[in-house]
């Protein structure tokens, strides 16, 4: 094996998860990985999905390469969907792996923890981009919230198509068509797209979340904030989310949601919490009181749902009401959320980069959050903890992998 020691290279392999039609870089995005000395490889196709052509990438100075001879000579693989957020698709580049590899992607460990240690055998670092860390200085690397406003977005959009009615009041010479009533459950990045973009269309927007603090954020964009009566003092979590409430507090909230949900003709949920299944909010008797020809739309169907009938990629119909179980919801807009990903993570990847070399800070809050394997182990807290594995000593410096000329 040569040790000439040459650029650090990066390869963008093509997104094999069914239906995704993002790609991790797009050609607008190399530019200043190039600057800071990285090499870019691009598997044939990987952008057409998304509308860029490989002419595109070479354009901007990438190279094209085949799957296997990008994974043989990438230091950096950067993927949307890798590992648990791939793992049956993706499972066949495993075997692709090298030892020393850095892996960035969205890789839902909590999902198939099994699988991080499958990756940590093979001695790759996995960088997990979901587990970014709410504070300032990972905005600009944020993808979840990336994410999130388009599914936000597309939601609105979804139930104003279906709906058999029209989203704005109208006067016409017909008579007064009155809006819609749009409820959104869940206050995050997503909710407060879906109540923008409702608005925009004229709808009646209500809004709810279990943390109080968001209600000023639903007021200036023109919905009326739903408030009950109960404790939320506790409601926000690490970093900004919802955190996970016992039964108790669900089984509660859901009583004192009916009146809301029985009389909105769209309801929009989007609670999830990191790394745990979504709290149900929606119960199949609230869908049996909404208007014939309602509509629940739920952005969190892959993380087990918000509505009780909730099936994943399917809309089920129940008592005239159809249930959406919205999946990879920002796929269906692949150029934008290309575009939004592919700054998300040069953006981390560029702060790793330093003399044209790799260089993580283990002390680091974004590097702690979101660095899953490193150097034959799973290094994550909580990964290790439900895998059983004992608490690792604190770590400081590490470095990233050697450039050199040859595959190990």
């Amino acid at each position: 094996m040569s040790t000439e020691t040459v650029s650090l290279t990066v390869g963008v392999p093509r997104e094999s998860y069914a239906g995704e039609r993002r790609v991790a870089l797009i050609p607008g995005s190399l530019a200043p990985l190039k600057k800071a000395g990285l090499a870019v490889v691009v598997e044939t196709g990987a952008g057409i999905e998304a509308g860029f052509a490989d002419e595109e990438y070479v354009a901007a100075g990438g190279q094209i390469a085949s799957r296997s001879d990008l994974f043989a000579t990438a230091n950096i693989i950067l993927q949307v969907r890798a590992a648990g957020a791939n793992r049956v698709a993706g499972l066949p580049d495993l075997a692709l792996f090298r030892p020393g590899q850095w892996l960035i992607g969205m890789c839902d460990p909590f999902t198939d923890p099994a699988l991080m240690a499958d990756l940590a055998a093979r001695q790759v670092s996995c960088f997990a981009m979901e587990l970014i860390p709410r504070i300032t200085r990972a905005q600009s690397m944020d993808v979840l919230s990336s994410m999130a406003s388009i599914a936000g977005y597309k939601a609105v959009l979804m139930a104003a198509e279906r709906l058999p009615r029209l989203f704005p009041m109208m006067m016409t010479a017909a008579g007064t068509i009155s809006p819609a009533k749009v409820f959104i459950m869940g206050v995050g990045v997503a909710g407060l797209q879906a109540i923008a973009t409702a608005r925009r269309l004229g709808a009646v927007v209500k809004a709810y979340d279990i943390r109080p603090a968001v209600k000023d954020e639903v007021l200036s964009l023109g919905a009326k904030f739903v408030e009950l009566d109960l404790k939320t003092e506790n409601a926000a979590g690490a970093g900004g989310y919802a955190k996970e409430m016992d039964e108790d507090f669900y089984r509660r909230q859901r009583e004192l949601l009916t009146q809301v949900v029985s009389e909105s003709d769209v309801v929009i949920t989007t609670a999830a919490v990191p790394g745990k299944k979504a709290p149900m909010l929606v119960t199949a008797d609230m869908v049996r009181r909404m208007p014939k020809r309602g509509m629940v739309i739920d952005l969190a169907a892959e993380q087990g749902g918000n509505c009780e009938l909730t099936r994943p990629n399917e809309t089920i119909v129940e008592n005239g009401v159809s249930i959406v179980g919205c999946v990879n919801l920002p796929s269906t807009v692949p150029f934008h959320a290309s575009q939004m990903y592919a700054r998300n993570v040069s953006t981390f990847l560029l702060s790793q980069v330093k003399n044209g070399q790799l260089a993580l800070n283990r002390n680091d809050a974004i590097v702690t959050d979101i660095l899953v394997t490193h150097e034959g182990q799973v290094v994550h807290s909580r990964i290790r903890e439900i895998l059983g594995l004992p608490a690792l000593p604190a770590q400081t410096e590490s470095t990233g992998p050697t450039a050199t000329a040859g595959s190990s």
